[in-house]
């Protein structure tokens, strides 16, 4: 997510839990995620790493910055990135125009293409060389993308995906990214938690417990989330497994309670999700 909006507070995001459900729906999840300022050293550091994470099959998506304004970094610093001239894409242009036929239409205006904003607004299909457009269902005005070939033991390969900031636009545009680009590679099963409070207890005394219920239970990811205001039950720990097969929920669960009776532990309600 790139704004100094954001990192000022002058906008809240919107699009990380917008793209934790959009992946959610179709089997998939949010390893990382990263906010930048315009800067566009900063930009061009966290988009070196973003290439270099899709190279080895990561799908990345980079929101914000890509106009045509003073403030908006993006695209030069994908091209910087890239060690890639910057040019204006034909199909954008293509995009780019008909939008503007469009706007002079609804304003009853004559279409002026050579017309100095009109110019200007070309700027917005000017991208790193060699990348790939975008569809924008909202106003025409596309991203764009740099993909690779799937490395070995991926179905599919990874990519860069540069849409607007705006979420009206931005969220269309993931969707059409995931359901064309990476339909089929989710596993849409539900996972499902189970957990137990416990009170009176430390983390670091537990983790013994939680690293031999996850080796036990290839499959079963072990977590903790300690509190310590909890309006209801003050400092405690929800200590938990999740997973999507519910047998092996079961015995990893029935496991993580033996090791708490037997450590001692003063347990409080059961929670299942």
């Amino acid at each position: 997510m790139v704004g100094d909006e954001i990192l000022s507070g002058k906008r809240a995001d919107k699009h990380l839990a917008k793209v934790i459900e959009l992946l959610g729906a179709r089997g998939l999840s949010l390893a990382w995620a990263r906010y930048v300022g315009d800067d566009r050293a900063r930009i061009t550091a966290d988009l070196r790493d973003a290439f270099a994470a899709a190279r080895e099959g990561a799908v990345v998506f980079s929101c914000g910055g890509i106009g045509a304004t003073p403030d908006d970094h993006t695209r030069q610093s994908a091209a910087q990135a890239l060690h890639r001239p910057l040019l204006l894409h034909p199909q954008a242009r293509e995009l780019i125009l008909e939008r503007m036929r469009e706007v002079a239409a609804e304003q009853n205006q004559p279409f002026e293409p050579e017309r100095p904003d009109n110019l200007h607004r070309l700027n917005m299909g000017v991208f790193p060389e060699g990348v790939e457009i975008i569809p924008n269902p909202y106003n025409r005005i596309p991203g764009f993308a740099q993909r690779y070939a799937p490395p070995a033991g991926h179905a599919v390969g990874g990519g860069v995906y540069f849409v607007p900031g705006f979420p009206v636009m931005a969220w269309p545009m993931i969707e059409w990214v995931l359901d064309t680009h990476c339909a089929g590679v989710g596993d849409r099963r539900p996972q499902s938690e189970r957990s137990v409070i416990v009170f009176g207890a430390m983390e670091a005394s537990l983790t013994p417990l939680m690293e031999g219920v996850e080796a036990a239970h290839p499959g079963i990811k072990v977590f903790s989330l300690p509190s310590v205001d909890h309006p209801e039950w003050g400092r405690h720990i929800e200590l938990g497994v999740k997973g999507q097969e519910p047998a092996l929920l079961a015995a990893a669960y029935a496991r993580l309670l033996a090791g708490l009776h037997q450590f001692g532990a003063k347990l409080g309600p059961e929670l299942v999700r």
